[in-house]
C-alpha cells in the first residue's frame, strides 16, 4: 500500500478533482485558501499531510534527478510556487487558478496557527536567522505557542535525533527551512514516522522573514521576475543556475506546447 493510501489524501474531493500533469510532474489547481484549509483539516484531525510546492528551477532539476523527482510526485498535496510554471500550465491549457508561493503560505500558517492553538516546529536556516524569525513572531503573534526550533546545520548521524526531538515537542505542523533537494528528501524520508500532521517545505522562506534576505517587490512578483531580483542580490551565485534553469525550461515548453497543439 502506499503511503498516498495510507493518508487517504489522494481520495480527497478538492484534490482529486484538482490534479493535473504538467512536464510530468502532478500538480494540484487550488488556490491558497483551499491549501491552508487542507492544512488545518489536517492538524484538526491529526492526519498525516505532506505538502511540497514546484517552481521552475525544482521542474527543470527533477527531470535529471530521479530521486527528487520521487520526493516530490509522493508528496499530497504539490502547489504551484513559482509564476513561470502557472504561465506556462495556462499556455498549455491547463487550468490553474493562482499561484500559491511557499513563503506566503507559512506567513499564513503563523496566523493560522496563533489564531487556532495549533503549533509550529521550526527546522532548518542559520541559528542567528531562527532567533530573527522567533523574535518577529513574537511581536506579530504573541500568542503563537512554538513547539521548538533546530537549525539547519546538522550531520546525517544527527537525523534520527532530530526526528525525536521533533517527535517529542508534539508540534502540530512542521516547516523545513533547507535548499532544494535536502528538504524534499528529508521529508520523504521520514514522513512515515515524523508526528506533525502538517509537514513542508519552506526553503529560503526563514531567511525572508528573518530579514536575511529581501523578497522582492509585489509588482516584480506579478512580473514574474523574483528570479532576477534574487539574482541581483546575488549575482555571482545564482546567475548561471537561472540561466540554465530558465532556458532549458523554455525550450521544454516550447516542445510541450507544439506537443499539444498536435494531438487536439
Amino acid at each position: 500500500m502506499s503511503i498516498q493510501q495510507e493518508t487517504g489524501w489522494s481520495g480527497h474531493p478538492l484534490l482529486s478533482s484538482r490534479k493535473i500533469d504538467f512536464l510530468g510532474c502532478p500538480m494540484h489547481g487550488i488556490t491558497m485558501e483551499e491549501t491552508l484549509g487542507l492544512a488545518e483539516e489536517a492538524m484538526r484531525e491529526k492526519r498525516s499531510l505532506h505538502h511540497v510546492v514546484v517552481n521552475v528551477a525544482k521542474l527543470i532539476t527533477m527531470r535529471k534527478n530521479a530521486e527528487l523527482q520521487e520526493d516530490v510526485v509522493g508528496a499530497d498535496v504539490i502547489n504551484v510556487d513559482g509564476v513561470g510554471v502557472l504561465w506556462g500550465a495556462r499556455l498549455c491549457g491547463l487550468q490553474l487558478p493562482e499561484r500559491v508561493a511557499g513563503v506566503d503560505i507559512m506567513l499564513e500558517l503563523f496566523e493560522l496557527c496563533a489564531k487556532r492553538g495549533y503549533r509550529p516546529y521550526l527546522f532548518g536556516a542559520e541559528q542567528q536567522v531562527l532567533d530573527a524569525v522567533v523574535a518577529r513572531l513574537s511581536k506579530e503573534h504573541p500568542r503563537l505557542k512554538i513547539a521548538g526550533m533546530r537549525n539547519g546545520y546538522f550531520k546525517p548521524e544527527d537525523e534520527d535525533g532530530i526526528v525525536q526531538a521533533i517527535n517529542e515537542s508534539e508540534a502540530d505542523c512542521l516547516l523545513v527551512a533547507m535548499p532544494t533537494p535536502r528538504k524534499e528528501r528529508f521529508l520523504k524520508k521520514y514522513r512515515q514516522v515524523l508526528k506533525p500532521s502538517f509537514v513542508m517545505g519552506v526553503g529560503g522562506s526563514f531567511d525572508v522573514y528573518g530579514g536575511k534576505v529581501a523578497r522582492a517587490p509585489k509588482l516584480v512578483q506579478a512580473l514574474g521576475l523574483e528570479w532576477l531580483f534574487r539574482v541581483m542580490q546575488e549575482p555571482k551565485r545564482l546567475w548561471r543556475r537561472y540561466y540554465e534553469t530558465n532556458t532549458a525550461y523554455a525550450l521544454l515548453l516550447g516542445q510541450e506546447i507544439r506537443r499539444r497543439r498536435i494531438h487536439r
